[in-house]
């Protein structure tokens, strides 16, 4: 038999499990930074520990959790986020391959052709090419 109190403030179950919370977390960190990376307020990329002291969690602790419940790691995810802006680019907009880099904070052009190569395999003026 619940007692009065018990009936009128019922303790909520907790929903997320502590590393589910940590992820999606994290998720949504790591698209603030991709939105703040494309409008010019960040001006380099953050790094795992960056995330991590950010959930105030140590890096390895928040790259084990990110294999256990997405099966990914923290790099994995931003790199895949970048590659999909950088290709949005490529496809919408005229922007130079440099300009496009710079948002993603690469300094150097060849440094993000490198990265883009390495992800797709062209480059990304073969990219621009070939798919706009």
């Amino acid at each position: 038999m619940e007692t009065l109190i018990a009936k009128t403030q019922k303790i909520p179950e907790k929903i997320l499990s502590r590393k589910d919370e940590i992820a999606a977390d994290f998720l949504k960190l790591a698209e603030d930074h991709i939105a703040d990376l494309m409008s010019g307020h960040a001006t380099r990329r953050y790094h795992a520990k960056d995330f991590a002291d950010k959930l105030f969690i140590h890096p390895r602790h928040l790259s084990n959790t990110l294999k256990l419940t997405l099966n990914t790691s923290p790099c994995e995810v931003m790199e895949e986020r970048i590659l999909e802006e950088s290709i949005k680019l490529l496809k919408e907009t005229d922007l130079h391959i440099a300009a496009i880099g710079q948002r993603f904070a690469y300094d150097e052009p060849t440094n993000f052709t490198k990265f883009f190569k390495s992800m797709t395999g062209q480059t990304p003026l073969q990219y621009r090419k070939k798919f706009v």
